[in-house]
């Protein structure tokens, strides 16, 4: 379970059968403090690559947006590729399985002030 922010608009692929993957960057930030010697501890944030699929991936792809803060739940996944050079990389995702919008929609502009 992740509670961040999304780093950058989501990336969505469609592919056979009119399915969908999508991708996403999400931050998570741990508050810093102060310990008792007086010791300040800065915040600390932590990037995730989140990993959608078939109509949660459609969801993604009509309502995330960079800025927006999300409610993940999901298991990781590693998995490792060669790049371009031949180094062997190696990725972390979360494969989300159920998502919550945090940040609350704008309200309305439909109704006109009187003047």
């Amino acid at each position: 379970m992740l509670i961040g922010n999304v780093g950058v608009e989501p990336e969505v692929r469609y592919y056979e059968a009119d399915q969908a993957v999508a991708q996403v960057r999400m931050a998570t930030t741990e508050r810093g403090y102060t310990l008792q010697n007086g010791t300040q501890v800065p915040d600390r944030t932590d990037w995730h690559n989140l990993v959608f699929y078939r109509q949660l991936a459609k969801i993604v792809e009509r309502y995330v947006h960079k800025g927006d803060k999300l409610y993940v739940e999901g298991r990781i996944r590693y998995r490792s590729y060669d790049d371009q050079r031949g180094q062997r990389r190696t990725v972390t995702e979360i494969i989300v399985e159920n998502m919550e919008l945090l940040t609350p929609k704008p309200a309305s502009t439909n109704e006109s002030p009187n003047p």
